[in-house]
Protein backbone atom coordinates (compact mmCIF):
# COMPACT_ATOMS: atom_id res chain seq x y z
CA UNK A 1 0.00 0.00 0.00
CA UNK A 2 1.22 3.78 -0.94
CA UNK A 3 0.27 6.23 1.64
CA UNK A 4 -0.93 9.37 -0.84
CA UNK A 5 -1.64 12.08 1.66
CA UNK A 6 -3.09 13.56 4.99
CA UNK A 7 -5.26 16.05 5.79
CA UNK A 8 -6.27 17.50 8.66
CA UNK A 9 -9.68 17.90 8.24
CA UNK A 10 -11.10 14.06 8.12
CA UNK A 11 -14.43 15.26 6.40
CA UNK A 12 -11.79 16.79 3.30
CA UNK A 13 -10.10 13.48 3.32
CA UNK A 14 -13.38 11.46 2.94
CA UNK A 15 -14.93 13.52 -0.26
CA UNK A 16 -11.71 12.90 -2.18
CA UNK A 17 -11.87 9.35 -1.17
CA UNK A 18 -15.78 8.96 -2.60
CA UNK A 19 -14.78 11.35 -5.46
CA UNK A 20 -11.93 8.58 -6.33
CA UNK A 21 -14.22 5.82 -5.80
CA UNK A 22 -16.91 6.95 -8.80
CA UNK A 23 -13.65 6.90 -11.09
CA UNK A 24 -12.88 3.42 -10.07
CA UNK A 25 -10.12 4.13 -7.80
CA UNK A 26 -10.08 2.64 -4.21
CA UNK A 27 -8.49 4.82 -1.62
CA UNK A 28 -8.87 4.13 2.16
CA UNK A 29 -8.58 6.17 4.94
CA UNK A 30 -6.12 6.14 8.55
CA UNK A 31 -7.71 7.87 11.38
CA UNK A 32 -4.58 9.05 13.59
CA UNK A 33 -4.17 12.76 14.57
CA UNK A 34 -4.28 12.82 10.79
CA UNK A 35 -6.61 10.99 8.25
CA UNK A 36 -4.13 9.34 5.86
CA UNK A 37 -4.87 8.73 2.80
CA UNK A 38 -3.28 5.08 1.25
CA UNK A 39 -3.88 3.51 -1.80
CA UNK A 40 -3.43 -0.24 -2.54
CA UNK A 41 -3.20 -0.28 -5.85
CA UNK A 42 0.45 1.30 -6.65
CA UNK A 43 -0.30 1.27 -10.28
CA UNK A 44 -3.01 4.00 -10.67
CA UNK A 45 -0.17 6.47 -7.70
CA UNK A 46 0.07 9.11 -10.81
CA UNK A 47 -3.37 9.42 -11.97
CA UNK A 48 -4.47 10.04 -7.89
CA UNK A 49 -2.05 12.47 -7.67
CA UNK A 50 -2.99 14.23 -10.48
CA UNK A 51 -6.53 14.06 -9.19
CA UNK A 52 -5.63 15.13 -5.34
CA UNK A 53 -3.49 18.55 -7.55
CA UNK A 54 -7.35 19.19 -9.10
CA UNK A 55 -8.98 18.80 -4.92
CA UNK A 56 -6.65 20.45 -4.07
CA UNK A 57 -7.36 23.54 -5.94
CA UNK A 58 -10.61 23.80 -5.88
CA UNK A 59 -12.04 20.86 -2.91
CA UNK A 60 -15.52 22.80 -2.78
CA UNK A 61 -16.24 22.20 -6.60
CA UNK A 62 -19.86 20.21 -7.12
CA UNK A 63 -18.59 17.36 -8.63
CA UNK A 64 -16.58 16.46 -5.19
CA UNK A 65 -19.93 16.83 -3.72
CA UNK A 66 -21.81 14.97 -5.67
CA UNK A 67 -19.40 12.41 -5.35
CA UNK A 68 -20.01 12.35 -1.64
CA UNK A 69 -23.77 11.57 -2.02
CA UNK A 70 -23.51 8.86 -5.16
CA UNK A 71 -20.30 7.01 -3.15
CA UNK A 72 -20.49 8.38 0.57
CA UNK A 73 -21.32 5.48 2.84
CA UNK A 74 -22.51 5.78 6.86
CA UNK A 75 -19.70 3.73 7.47
CA UNK A 76 -17.19 5.74 6.73
CA UNK A 77 -15.44 5.77 10.45
CA UNK A 78 -16.07 9.86 10.46
CA UNK A 79 -16.82 11.31 14.11
CA UNK A 80 -18.11 15.04 13.31
CA UNK A 81 -16.29 17.82 15.19
CA UNK A 82 -18.89 19.24 17.71
CA UNK A 83 -18.17 22.91 16.09
CA UNK A 84 -17.39 22.34 12.57
CA UNK A 85 -18.09 26.05 11.76
CA UNK A 86 -15.08 27.17 14.14
CA UNK A 87 -12.94 24.70 12.63
CA UNK A 88 -13.60 25.61 9.12
CA UNK A 89 -13.60 29.11 10.03
CA UNK A 90 -9.43 28.06 11.23
CA UNK A 91 -8.81 25.84 8.86
CA UNK A 92 -9.29 28.65 5.64
CA UNK A 93 -6.75 31.07 6.94
CA UNK A 94 -3.46 31.39 8.22
CA UNK A 95 -1.69 33.67 11.08
CA UNK A 96 -1.46 36.54 9.59
CA UNK A 97 -5.15 36.63 8.19
CA UNK A 98 -5.89 35.69 11.94
CA UNK A 99 -3.82 38.76 13.60
CA UNK A 100 -5.37 41.47 11.72
CA UNK A 101 -8.61 40.46 11.94
CA UNK A 102 -7.81 39.65 16.03
CA UNK A 103 -6.56 43.57 15.28
CA UNK A 104 -9.44 45.19 14.01
CA UNK A 105 -11.91 43.59 16.83
CA UNK A 106 -9.90 45.05 19.55
CA UNK A 107 -9.43 48.26 17.81
CA UNK A 108 -13.79 48.41 17.44
CA UNK A 109 -14.13 47.41 21.02
CA UNK A 110 -12.02 50.38 21.87
CA UNK A 111 -13.94 52.83 19.95
CA UNK A 112 -16.82 51.41 21.42
CA UNK A 113 -15.70 51.56 24.89
CA UNK A 114 -13.53 54.55 24.85
CA UNK A 115 -15.23 56.66 21.68
CA UNK A 116 -14.30 57.14 18.40
CA UNK A 117 -12.10 59.95 18.46
CA UNK A 118 -9.78 59.16 21.30
CA UNK A 119 -8.80 55.82 19.44
CA UNK A 120 -8.37 58.08 15.54
CA UNK A 121 -6.17 60.62 17.50
CA UNK A 122 -3.89 57.98 18.07
CA UNK A 123 -4.26 55.78 15.05
CA UNK A 124 -5.40 57.83 11.74
CA UNK A 125 -3.56 59.38 9.13
CA UNK A 126 -1.26 61.78 9.91
CA UNK A 127 -3.41 64.63 10.54
CA UNK A 128 -0.87 67.21 11.44
CA UNK A 129 2.50 67.80 10.02
CA UNK A 130 4.09 66.91 13.59
CA UNK A 131 3.01 63.42 13.28
CA UNK A 132 4.58 62.67 9.67
CA UNK A 133 6.73 60.81 11.05
CA UNK A 134 4.48 58.60 13.14
CA UNK A 135 5.04 55.61 10.54
CA UNK A 136 2.22 53.38 11.89
CA UNK A 137 -0.41 56.22 11.36
CA UNK A 138 0.07 54.97 7.39
CA UNK A 139 -1.13 52.10 8.09
CA UNK A 140 -3.21 51.37 11.64
CA UNK A 141 -6.19 53.80 9.31
CA UNK A 142 -7.27 50.09 8.33
CA UNK A 143 -7.64 48.20 11.54
CA UNK A 144 -10.65 51.27 12.58
CA UNK A 145 -14.69 50.44 11.90
CA UNK A 146 -17.62 52.72 12.71
CA UNK A 147 -20.26 50.38 12.75
CA UNK A 148 -20.54 46.33 13.40
CA UNK A 149 -22.15 46.37 9.74
CA UNK A 150 -18.69 48.10 8.53
CA UNK A 151 -16.62 45.44 10.74
CA UNK A 152 -18.16 42.72 9.88
CA UNK A 153 -18.81 43.22 5.78
CA UNK A 154 -14.69 43.84 5.68
CA UNK A 155 -13.51 40.92 7.95
CA UNK A 156 -15.72 38.56 5.93
CA UNK A 157 -14.07 39.68 3.07
CA UNK A 158 -10.80 39.38 4.78
CA UNK A 159 -11.32 36.38 5.70
CA UNK A 160 -12.45 34.98 2.59
CA UNK A 161 -9.95 36.32 0.44
CA UNK A 162 -7.10 37.37 2.37
CA UNK A 163 -7.26 33.33 3.93
CA UNK A 164 -7.14 32.04 0.75
CA UNK A 165 -3.94 34.17 -0.44
CA UNK A 166 -2.30 33.25 2.48
CA UNK A 167 -2.85 29.46 2.38
CA UNK A 168 -1.89 29.23 -1.50
CA UNK A 169 0.67 31.88 -1.92
CA UNK A 170 2.10 32.35 1.48
CA UNK A 171 1.52 34.59 4.45
CA UNK A 172 4.37 36.63 2.59
CA UNK A 173 2.26 37.58 -0.70
CA UNK A 174 -0.50 38.48 1.71
CA UNK A 175 1.85 40.45 3.92
CA UNK A 176 2.94 42.91 0.58
CA UNK A 177 -0.67 43.09 -0.73
CA UNK A 178 -1.99 44.17 2.39
CA UNK A 179 1.16 46.96 3.01
CA UNK A 180 1.04 48.18 0.03
CA UNK A 181 -2.53 48.78 -0.82
CA UNK A 182 -2.89 50.22 3.22
CA UNK A 183 -0.39 52.82 2.41
CA UNK A 184 -1.37 54.03 -1.56
CA UNK A 185 -5.25 53.64 -0.24
CA UNK A 186 -4.76 55.43 2.74
CA UNK A 187 -2.73 58.21 0.95
CA UNK A 188 -5.63 58.73 -1.84
CA UNK A 189 -8.30 58.64 0.39
CA UNK A 190 -6.91 61.12 2.74
CA UNK A 191 -6.70 63.81 -0.54
CA UNK A 192 -10.25 63.05 -0.87
CA UNK A 193 -11.85 63.26 2.67
CA UNK A 194 -9.22 64.43 4.62
CA UNK A 195 -7.18 62.58 7.23
CA UNK A 196 -10.70 61.21 9.70
CA UNK A 197 -11.02 57.79 7.68
CA UNK A 198 -10.74 53.92 8.29
CA UNK A 199 -11.41 50.71 7.59
CA UNK A 200 -10.08 47.59 5.53
CA UNK A 201 -12.31 48.46 2.72
CA UNK A 202 -9.15 49.56 0.69
CA UNK A 203 -6.82 46.24 1.40
CA UNK A 204 -9.83 44.08 0.88
CA UNK A 205 -10.79 45.85 -2.57
CA UNK A 206 -7.36 45.62 -3.54
CA UNK A 207 -7.93 41.44 -2.41
CA UNK A 208 -10.77 41.07 -4.54
CA UNK A 209 -8.39 42.97 -7.61
CA UNK A 210 -5.75 40.60 -6.77
CA UNK A 211 -7.85 36.84 -6.71
CA UNK A 212 -9.92 37.60 -9.62
CA UNK A 213 -7.31 38.68 -11.95
CA UNK A 214 -4.93 35.62 -10.74
CA UNK A 215 -7.43 33.29 -11.11
CA UNK A 216 -8.54 34.40 -14.77
CA UNK A 217 -4.57 34.59 -15.48
CA UNK A 218 -2.98 32.26 -13.55
CA UNK A 219 -5.39 29.40 -12.69
CA UNK A 220 -3.07 26.97 -11.19
CA UNK A 221 -2.16 28.94 -8.18
CA UNK A 222 -5.32 27.65 -6.75
CA UNK A 223 -7.23 31.19 -6.24
CA UNK A 224 -9.78 32.59 -7.59
CA UNK A 225 -12.59 34.63 -7.23
CA UNK A 226 -15.93 34.16 -9.17
CA UNK A 227 -16.61 36.65 -11.90
CA UNK A 228 -20.67 37.22 -10.14
CA UNK A 229 -18.64 38.42 -6.69
CA UNK A 230 -16.04 40.70 -8.52
CA UNK A 231 -19.27 42.02 -10.61
CA UNK A 232 -20.90 42.43 -7.22
CA UNK A 233 -17.78 44.07 -5.85
CA UNK A 234 -18.37 46.81 -9.19
CA UNK A 235 -21.58 47.58 -8.34
CA UNK A 236 -21.31 48.42 -5.26
CA UNK A 237 -17.96 50.60 -6.19
CA UNK A 238 -20.46 52.53 -8.74
CA UNK A 239 -23.24 53.16 -6.14
CA UNK A 240 -20.90 54.58 -3.54
CA UNK A 241 -19.68 57.11 -5.94
CA UNK A 242 -23.25 58.30 -6.46
CA UNK A 243 -24.28 57.84 -2.57
CA UNK A 244 -26.81 55.94 -3.32
CA UNK A 245 -26.63 54.31 -0.22
CA UNK A 246 -26.19 57.01 1.67
CA UNK A 247 -23.67 56.05 3.75
CA UNK A 248 -20.09 57.48 4.31
CA UNK A 249 -17.36 55.57 1.85
CA UNK A 250 -14.28 55.40 1.28
CA UNK A 251 -14.48 55.54 -2.63
CA UNK A 252 -11.09 56.70 -2.81
CA UNK A 253 -9.51 54.38 -0.81
CA UNK A 254 -11.89 51.77 -2.61
CA UNK A 255 -10.94 52.41 -6.26
CA UNK A 256 -6.98 52.25 -5.29
CA UNK A 257 -7.20 49.43 -3.91
CA UNK A 258 -8.70 47.73 -6.74
CA UNK A 259 -6.02 49.18 -8.81
CA UNK A 260 -3.28 48.02 -6.74
CA UNK A 261 -4.90 44.45 -6.64
CA UNK A 262 -5.13 44.22 -10.41
CA UNK A 263 -1.83 45.66 -11.08
CA UNK A 264 0.09 43.46 -8.63
CA UNK A 265 -1.65 40.44 -10.03
CA UNK A 266 -0.75 41.45 -13.58
CA UNK A 267 2.63 41.65 -12.56
CA UNK A 268 2.80 38.70 -10.72
CA UNK A 269 1.16 36.68 -13.60
CA UNK A 270 3.64 37.94 -16.34
CA UNK A 271 6.22 35.10 -16.37
CA UNK A 272 2.92 32.65 -16.07
CA UNK A 273 1.22 34.39 -19.42
CA UNK A 274 4.61 34.14 -20.90
CA UNK A 275 4.97 30.02 -20.68
CA UNK A 276 1.81 29.57 -21.52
Amino acid sequence: MLMITSFTNPRVAQAFVDYMQTQGVILTIQHHETADVWLADERQADRVRAELQAFMNDPGHPRYHAASWQSGSTHSGLRYRQFPFITTLRERAGPFTWVVAALCVLVFIAMNVMGDQIVMVWLAWPFDPSLRFDVWRYFTHAFMHFSFMHILFNLLWWWYLGGAVEKRLGSGKLIVITVISALLSGFIQHKFSGPWFGGLSGVVYALMGYVWLRGERDPQSGIFMRRGLIGFALVWLIAGWFDLFGMSIANGAHVTGLIVGLAMAFADTQNVRKRT
